[in-house]
């Protein structure tokens, strides 16, 4: 039997940001500075990270508000260029966020067909989709709405129902799942487990413990763009417990 390929391989990645001033540039201002560029502070937002993923795996993503998990699950998707090292994936990583770039203008209907069309499902394939993922965000009374006059419950909801859609090999969950309510949080968890049985691999970022413990078995904890600990969820969460306490 063929050993298994992985799903996703991390090796030592860095990211380093650049952040400037926010000083309006001027000819004075560049004169005054012997045209040298702007002044700015580089910031390592992941540091030597190594992992790797198997199909089928669902691995929790946990740490501090700064401490590099979303700036992970963006080098993922491929969204940020490693300054060293590398990520390697058997299929395109889908990213669901908070926040992500949805059209506000639009309808919730258009921006279902914008959204699946970007991730490669096609136009006959939306159509037959377009009743199954309008019920499953439970936004029918308001999907023909522009998206500006949505709430950003409402908003995370049609872009899990728009990602999910597509039955990524590997789909990332940055925050999404805090923001619906209890009963669409347990469809969006019904769906991230049908995707983990047909070997599919999710990894799940959130501040919600209770949600890493039922969703995962592995759980990946980031400190100051490290993993300082990679292994059974349980054992993570209560190390982190530790770590926070007071």
């Amino acid at each position: 039997m063929p050993p298994e390929i992985p799903a996703v391989v991390v090796d030592d990645l860095h990211v380093t940001y650049r952040v400037y001033e926010d000083v309006r540039p001027t000819l004075r201002r560049f004169v005054a500075r012997g045209f040298r560029p702007r002044p700015h502070v580089e910031v390592n937002a992941l540091r030597g990270v190594t992992f790797t993923a198997m199909p089928g795996e669902a691995i929790g993503v946990i740490g501090r508000n700064g401490s590099g998990k979303s700036t992970l699950m963006a080098s993922l998707a491929g969204l940020l260029p490693p300054e060293r090292g590398a990520v390697l994936a058997s299929s395109q990583p889908v990213l669901l966020a908070v926040g992500a770039a949805l059209q506000g203008d639009l309808s919730g209907r258009r921006n279902i067909i914008i959204g699946a069309s970007a991730l490669g499902i096609a136009k006959a394939d939306i159509v037959a989709q377009m009743d199954d993922i309008i019920t499953f965000t439970g936004l029918r009374e308001s999907i023909d709405r522009p998206l500006r006059t949505y709430s950003s419950g409402m908003a995370a909801r049609l872009q899990f129902g728009i990602a999910s859609a597509v039955r990524p090999d590997v789909l990332l969950v940055d925050e999404a799942l805090a923001t619906g309510d209890a009963e669409f949080a347990r469809r969006s968890e019904a769906r991230i487990q049908e995707i983990i049985e047909s070997a599919g691999t999710v990894f799940i970022v959130s501040h919600a413990m209770d949600s890493i413990e039922r969703m995962t078995r592995r759980t990946l904890w980031v400190d100051a763009g490290r993993i300082v600990f990679d292994g059974p969820t349980a054992e993570a969460l209560e190390a982190y417990a530790r770590a926070t306490a007071g």
